[in-house]
């Protein structure tokens, strides 16, 4: 990574100064820190490094400081000045070229890196209730769950994605209730949800249920046929499961069609009943944690930073929701995942404390569970915005798949950082503008293409109208490309093309840091502002570039460029979730 290079010839360039005694007071015990950045002001060069800190020590002006650490620099085809105390550089053709031939030599496997030296992982998100249809929020975690897994795996991470379903307790009994009144209803029954608001609230009214219970009679119809109004408890039990497992398969069918691939699903109900929570709680209690209060069982989290103790079984004698959450995250580790990472809603921010003392409590590295707390999405219609809810029409995720699609759901749902509130625009998601940050992007990949086609293809003389041969054969044009004079980039004479090349190269090379950056941040958003610089950097080269002319050397190292930045941007989109169409 160039900016890396920058800073260790820097670094290396202040020690040397100082054993040559050009920095005053300073010595080598004096311990100090460099980054190399972009200048605002691209006249001044590539990277600036900001030396002017070393007064401190050195008790000389910032800009003798950065001319005597500067005349310590002499690395070939690397021009060096200085303004006050930054050092600049401007770097050669041969920092250029070899940029581009890295890109072309490593194709899918540019950017990714090892920085997380196989560490086991487990990425727990969307984990909705399988007792109705998954709203735009849940879209958010599954675009931004799955992109990090993308995101963390290019970056070296040995990664699993879990989703924790929700299938114990009341809500699935009520799941089943709610059934059994589509199914009568489904029967010719007439029968509906109580009126009375405090009874309604132990039912899922949703017409979600309708296509179930037709299922239901069409696969069971003498079963339905023998419900009555009254429910034996093992007919609650037939019809909850049947509405679990066919809800849960309904969720499963639209994050795969969304792009979200879960490796495991991980039910609570299993959880309950292989007995893992009951040992969890005798875990705790040989620990001594756990007291009697009110009839009711207390975990001791305020003595592991939780601000006040827990509840973990009721004075019924039932465990609380936190009773399998503990279970459920120790068991997490117990199975060898090294780090934990939840994505949870901010709703969930009192929740995080007691996790974590839990985990302490039990003998594992609270710092190892990170939680993302996730802000809510509006949606913007015609410009305004509407609560979620609101409206009849898409507030779930597959309603807003279908009206926007894919590629612009995810993206747009990862354009923000996952701690502020998202507005999504869907007009402007539909659109086909540059306005549009997912159309800029996915055009900017197709231009490339269309490039490559019509450099493979016959190709029509102005002048004359005949038809006259293609520049290269579509079988020997890799070959060439990886073979191609990228001197040639710099030896034409047009500034304005010069310039444009080296931004878009710079651009390119940036991308190995981005996602060092991205992936230690567990911020996946971060490619959706890249992948708008880059594209924007091709665009402008394009402008300034002629790609294709009867100059064969030049086209083939302006083709080689556009390569580069199709396979960046494909390797990019491909960490979030997105396709790189060829065609638009």
């Amino acid at each position: 990574m160039l900016k890396q290079y920058i800073t260790e010839i820097t670094e290396n360039a202040v020690k040397s100064a100082i054993k040559n005694g050009k920095l005053g007071q300073m010595t080598a015990e004096d311990k100090f820190t460099l980054n190399a950045e972009t200048p605002k002001n691209e006249e001044f060069g590539d990277f600036a490094v900001n030396v002017s800190s070393f007064a401190r020590f050195a008790k000389l002006s910032p800009a003798v400081i950065a001319q005597n650490v500067a005349a310590e620099i002499k690395e070939n085809d690397l021009e060096t000045n200085t303004v006050a105390g930054f050092i600049n550089f401007k770097l050669g053709k041969s920092f250029l070229n070899a940029s581009v031939a890295e890109i072309l030599n490593n194709k899918k496997d540019f950017g990714s890196n090892d920085s997380g030296h196989g560490e086991k992982v487990l990425l727990e998100y969307v984990s909705a209730n399988p007792t109705g249809p998954f709203h735009i929020g849940h879209g958010r975690w599954a675009a931004m769950g799955s992109a990090l897994a993308n995101l963390l795996k290019f970056a070296g991470y040995d990664v699993t994605q879990e989703f924790y379903i929700n299938d114990a307790g009341n809500q699935i009994k009520n799941l089943g209730k709610s059934l059994h009144i589509r199914v009568l209803q489904e029967l010719g029954e007439k029968i509906d949800f109580p009126a009375d608001e405090i009874e309604r609230k132990s039912y899922y009214p949703g017409d979600y249920l309708i296509p179930v219970a037709k299922a239901f009679v069409n696969e069971e119809p003498e079963y339905a046929k023998s419900l009555s109004k009254a429910l034996s408890v093992e007919q609650l039990q037939h019809l909850s499961d049947f509405a679990r497992k066919r809800m849960l398969e309904l969720q499963k069918e639209l994050l795969n069609k969304f792009n979200t691939h879960f490796d495991v699903f991980y039910s609570e109900l299993e959880l309950h009943k292989s007995g893992k929570v009951d040992a969890c709680i005798q875990k705790l209690k040989e620990k001594g944690l756990l007291y009697e209060k009110e009839d009711a069982i207390w975990f001791k989290s305020s003595e592991f930073g939780d601000d006040q103790d827990r509840v973990i079984k009721k004075s019924d004698g039932s465990n609380t929701y936190l009773t399998a959450d503990i279970a459920y995250h120790y068991d997490k580790f117990e199975r060898g995942f090294e780090r934990l990472i939840n994505i949870w809603g901010a709703d969930h921010h009192g929740y995080v404390a007691r996790m974590k003392a839990s985990i302490e409590a039990l003998g594992h590295d609270p710092n190892k569970l990170e939680v993302l707390l996730g802000q809510l999405v509006n949606l913007v219609i015609n410009g305004e915005q509407t609560r979620m809810g609101k409206r009849k029409n898409m507030v779930t995720l597959e309603d807003l798949v279908d009206e926007v699609g894919v590629d612009a759901t995810r993206y747009w749902m990862i354009i923000r950082d996952i701690n502020t509130t998202l507005d999504f625009d869907i007009e402007l998601a539909k659109s086909n503008t540059d306005e549009n940050p997912v159309f800029y992007v996915q055009y900017a990949h197709a231009r490339a293409c269309s490039i490559f086609r019509n450099a493979t293809s016959e190709r029509i003389d102005i002048e004359t109208k005949a038809s006259k041969p293609a520049l290269f054969k579509q079988d020997e044009l890799e070959t060439e490309l990886m073979n191609a004079n990228l001197d040639a980039l710099w030896a034409v004479d047009d500034e304005k093309s010069i310039s444009a090349a080296k931004k878009l190269i710079l651009k390119l090379e940036e991308f190995k840091s981005l996602i060092l950056a991205a992936a230690n941040h567990r911020a996946p958003y971060m490619l959706c502002k890249y992948l708008q610089e880059l594209s924007g950097a091709f665009h402008q080269f394009y402008t300034f570039s002629r790609v294709l002319s009867d100059d064969r050397e030049l086209t083939l190292a302006r083709l080689a460029l556009v390569k580069a930045v199709s396979t960046v941007i494909e390797n990019a989109l491909g960490i979030l979730g997105v396709s790189a169409p060829e065609r638009m």
